[in-house]
Formats: structure tokens, C-alpha cells, sequence
């Protein structure tokens, strides 16, 4: 009868455990996204622990808009993480910082999930998928094409082989420009940065492109990366391109991406064409498909995707407390998004030589 009572307090303590929040903080407050984690108070599933931020200007509007207390708030990372001992951070600042955060994250064994693309330089990325392995954390990397339906839908069709082998795919991603839109001075003074963002609308909306086509290919790496950058706006965007395509091609597949600042309106489309049918994911949850010459176009409306995946902080509190496992060739994982900044930093090289770069085996 004592075996069984210590079994039982025994399974009820792991059951606590694993219901209990994960306790995150946040690094950087500059960014566009990070009144997610502020909006989401009818979900218990992480617990907010610290907020790193050294702009005061931040932290008193952050801390009078939520009515966050003082006492979470740092201007040390170190000293944020050492002192509330997060079990994840999510980083909110600027893309060439996700480096720095993952250097102090890893020996700590911190996971941490970065708001897209995973860095701007491609040896950034290697350094992360290093430290990330050899600490055996979790570095994820948020992107809201993720969450997508109508994405889930096209990739299962071609899993399936209804639309046959991909030979065209092409990507759409933007809006009217970050500051016709109207975002913070404090994020469009990092969107507007060569360095803090890599490049403008080629980073900021070609990465959506490079993530899909890398995770319908299965992690297969273009043989050629060719890209065209402008700046239609000058007046606006000084330093960086406000306009981007770039051809991605592969063995018998190209893929055409066109991130713009320069979009009548916002959008995020795909259209993917094999050698059987073709699939056009219009919106989150909007398809239109033919699947073969004789057959007419059908447009699908999906339901949106369940739990977790329409909220980055359950996705990443699922994967840390291990309710979620992420394959190998997942749209939020390392494998995808190094190869994803690869592609970045090659666009950028052809751009600017205005030649197309072949990548190295």
C-alpha cells in the first residue's frame, strides 16, 4: 500500500511539473512583434519571467502600456538570465543580435526562439546550429507563414503526389513599406538598417520564400541563387533595398521570390505548380487547386490549424516541456533556417554583383 501511495504522489508530481508554465523572458522590446506576448492572457502556458531592454524610453512605455512591474525589467542580459534563470527567451530586437543572445543563452541551456530570419550572416547561422547542438538546446525560428493552413494543405498535396514533381513554385511576401504602414521609429530604425537587418524588404519578406521552398524541398539547397534589389523609395529607404526578387534554382525546380515594400497591399501567397496540378495558397486558410488538365479549379476554405501551432509561445512551450517534437525538416527549425540565411547572403552577393552565384557542394 506505500509503494503504490509513493507511485501515485510520485505521477502526480510529474503531472504538475509538466502543466506547469515555462518560465521565458524576452530579449529586445524594438521589434514590431512583441506585443504578442503581452496579448495573450487567457493562456497559461508560459510565464513571463524578465525583460531585457536598454532603451528607458522602452521599458516606460512597455511598462505603463501593460502594467508590467519594474522588477522585471533588465539592462543586463547576463544578469537577467543568471538572476530568473528562464528556461527560454524569446529575442525581440534586432536580427544581427540573435547571435549575442545565443552565445549567452547556450552554455546556460536556455532555449531561445528568434523572431525571423534565424541571423544575417550565414556564419552566424553555422555558429548558432553549433552552439545549439552542442548544448542540446532549442533554437526556433518564428515565422507567421508557419501557422498557415492553406501552406499545411499544399505541402501535404505534394507529399501525396497530387500535384506530381515540383518544377515552379513562387512566393509573394510584403506590403505598401514599414513606414507607410506606420511601425515603431524603434523598429523601422532597425528594418531600415544594413546591418542591424541585413538588407531591407529582401531580408525582411524574401525570407518567407526561402523558409517555404527549403521545407517543401526537404532541406535541398538551390544550385544557383540570382537576385535583382532596387530602391523605388530612395527618399525613404536610403540605406537598403525597398524592392527584391530573387530565382532560386535546383535540379529540375525554380523558385521565383518577390519581397516588396512596394505591394498595392499586404500580402503572403504561394503558388506551387508541379508536373500533374497546381496549388495557389491565397491566405492562411484559402487554397485553390487543380489537380489535373481535365479537372476544373476548386478553391478549398480550411479551418484554421489547431493547437499549438496558431501561437508561436505555445509552439515553444510545447517543443521545451516535449509534447511537440519538431522533424527534422520543420519550417520553425535550425536545418531549414540556416540553409534559409545561406540563401539570404548569396541574394545579397548577386545583387549586388549583379551576376548569378552558384553554391558550393
Amino acid at each position: 500500500m506505500k509503494t503504490l501511495l509513493l507511485c501515485l504522489l510520485a505521477f502526480l508530481s510529474i503531472q504538475s511539473m509538466a502543466q506547469a508554465p515555462v518560465k521565458v523572458a524576452v530579449a529586445g522590446l524594438s521589434h514590431g512583434h512583441v506585443g504578442w506576448i503581452f496579448n495573450r492572457s487567457d493562456k497559461k502556458d508560459i510565464e513571463l519571467v524578465g525583460i531585457y531592454e536598454t532603451n528607458p524610453d522602452l521599458v516606460n512605455l512597455f511598462m505603463t502600456k501593460y502594467k508590467l512591474d519594474k522588477k522585471l525589467f533588465f539592462t543586463d542580459l547576463n544578469k537577467m538570465l543568471d538572476d530568473v534563470k528562464p528556461e527560454a527567451v524569446s529575442a525581440f530586437g534586432a536580427i544581427n543580435e540573435h547571435i549575442a543572445i545565443v552565445r549567452a543563452c547556450a552554455p546556460r541551456k536556455i532555449h531561445v526562439m528568434v523572431e525571423k530570419p534565424l541571423a544575417t550572416t550565414f556564419a552566424d547561422a553555422k555558429e548558432i546550429q553549433k552552439l545549439a547542438d552542442q548544448n542540446g538546446i532549442q533554437v526556433l525560428t518564428n515565422y507567421e507563414t508557419s501557422w498557415y493552413a492553406s501552406n499545411q494543405h499544399v505541402r501535404d498535396l505534394v507529399e501525396q503526389g497530387k500535384l506530381g514533381e515540383i518544377r515552379k513554385v513562387m512566393v509573394n511576401d510584403g506590403h505598401q513599406g514599414p513606414k507607410e504602414i506606420g511601425v515603431s521609429k524603434e523598429f523601422l530604425a532597425i528594418l531600415t538598417d544594413p546591418v542591424k537587418n541585413g538588407a531591407g524588404a529582401l531580408i525582411d519578406f524574401g525570407c518567407y520564400g526561402a523558409n517555404l521552398m527549403t521545407w517543401l524541398l526537404k532541406g535541398e539547397r538551390p544550385l544557383s541563387v540570382t537576385a535583382v534589389t532596387h530602391q523605388n523609395k530612395p527618399e525613404i529607404y536610403k540605406e537598403v533595398d525597398d524592392e527584391a526578387s530573387i530565382i532560386l534554382q535546383y535540379p529540375k525546380a525554380q523558385c521565383i521570390i518577390q519581397g516588396s515594400w512596394n505591394w498595392s497591399f499586404a500580402r503572403k501567397d504561394m503558388e506551387v505548380f508541379g508536373n500533374k496540378g497546381y496549388a495557389v495558397a491565397v491566405n492562411a486558410t484559402t487554397v485553390r487547386q487543380r489537380l489535373s488538365e481535365k479537372a476544373p479549379e476548386e478553391t478549398i476554405k480550411l479551418d484554421p490549424r489547431p493547437a499549438p501551432f496558431m501561437d508561436p509561445f505555445s509552439v515553444l512551450a510545447d517543443v521545451i516541456q516535449g509534447r511537440l517534437k519538431l522533424e527534422k525538416n520543420d519550417l520553425y527549425g535550425l536545418p531549414v533556417n540556416v540553409t534559409v540565411v545561406e540563401i539570404l547572403e548569396t541574394a545579397k552577393e548577386s545583387a549586388k554583383s549583379g551576376k548569378t552565384i552558384y553554391l558550393k557542394k
